[in-house]
């Protein structure tokens, strides 16, 4: 193999450098002393109640006192007396337990607990399951 001509470099150097400084890093107080001292100019602004929590926490609004005075109360219906007694002997004229009438609806027997105990929040395809499986109507009651 034979040379001809002489040899180059068919690239351009590459140079490596580190990245400029970020916003939060011009605002340290080191490079603002270093600004200073090289007699660049420095913007300060006043933030009003900049990091502090004075205008939440220290004033009443008319909202804070709205909620004092409200008293509704903002709970669940829960399944009423008349129906959790129908459930209950309708599932024991049947001769079931919380279990089998369970297992006939395909719920889980916690859920004929809750509605036999009056603490399930009432759901009308559960009701209709029931309805359908006791042979008893159990809406249009309260």
């Amino acid at each position: 193999m034979s040379r001809i001509g002489p040899i180059s470099q068919d690239w351009e150097p590459v140079v490596i450098r580190k990245k400029a400084p970020n916003a939060a890093a011009k605002k340290d107080e080191k490079a603002v002393n270093a600004a200073r001292r090289a007699g660049a100019e420095i913007e300060t602004v006043k933030k009003y109640n900049a990091g502090s929590n004075k205008a939440a926490s220290s004033s009443t609004s008319l909202n804070t006192k709205k909620l004092d005075e409200d008293t509704e109360n903002l709970t669940h219906d829960r399944v009423p007396t008349e129906m959790k007694k129908v459930i209950m002997q309708a599932r024991l004229d049947k001769k079931l337990t919380q279990s089998q009438l369970a297992q006939m609806i395909n719920e889980k027997p916690q859920v004929i607990q809750e509605y036999e105990s009056g603490k399930a929040i009432p759901n009308q395809q559960i009701i209709t399951k029931l309805e359908r499986a006791l042979g008893v109507k159990l809406r249009g009651r309260k």
